[in-house]
């Protein structure tokens, strides 16, 4: 019962995620998290930290995590159909569809109204994630602020946005820091 679950949740997850991986990530959590309780919201965020690094879709690799966490190697298999299926018939719909009536002034309309709700579902996983770093869960008041996590992801920003640093590069960095922070201090 649990693999049509994982099947379900995930092929769900896929039919409604439109933009991708990150815009993914809130409806991932909402099934992983709050539906089923598969996982607590430290192990989302392992969970998006692992499929962030692994390479391949996010999507497919947030679900292959999720599946192996909840089902082992079977959950894997059944998670990562799910998050397949929907997206093979969709793209194969929607390329005839498009190849047949690109023309239209209705199908441009709607792909312009779709990009602002991409953006917000991606920005919603990201200030998610940066919560999450900064007050890992808790309370949100500056009594609760994690100094490493905010220092992290300011020195992080500069280096991708001012210096132009290659992001694995700054992955490298802050890991490494996060590492010595955690020898030195016992923190992170």
């Amino acid at each position: 019962m649990i693999l049509l679950e994982l099947f379900g949740a995930f092929f769900e997850i896929a039919l409604f995620s439109i933009g991708g991986g990150y815009a993914a990530m809130p409806l991932i959590r909402s099934q992983v998290v709050q539906a089923h309780g598969w996982m607590t919201m430290s192990e989302f965020a392992d969970l998006l930290t692992i499929a962030e690094m692994t390479p391949g879709p996010i999507q497919l690799n947030a679900a292959t995590f999720a599946g192996m966490r909840v089902a082992g190697f079977p959950g894997a298999l059944c998670a990562s159909l799910g998050v397949v299926t929907p997206s093979l018939v969709l793209v194969s719909l929607l390329a005839y569809l498009y190849r047949r009536y690109k023309s239209l002034s209705l199908i441009q309309g709607v792909l312009g109204f779709l990009r602002p709700a991409v953006v917000a579902l991606i920005a919603s996983a990201g200030l998610s994630v940066l919560l999450l770093v900064l007050f890992d869960g808790q309370r949100i008041t500056m009594a609760n602020l994690d100094g490493l996590g905010a220092g992290l992801f300011l020195l992080a920003l500069f280096l991708l946005r001012r210096r132009k640093m290659s992001p694995i590069a700054v992955m490298l960095l802050c890991g490494a820091l996060s590492l010595a922070a955690g020898v030195l201090f016992g923190a992170g």
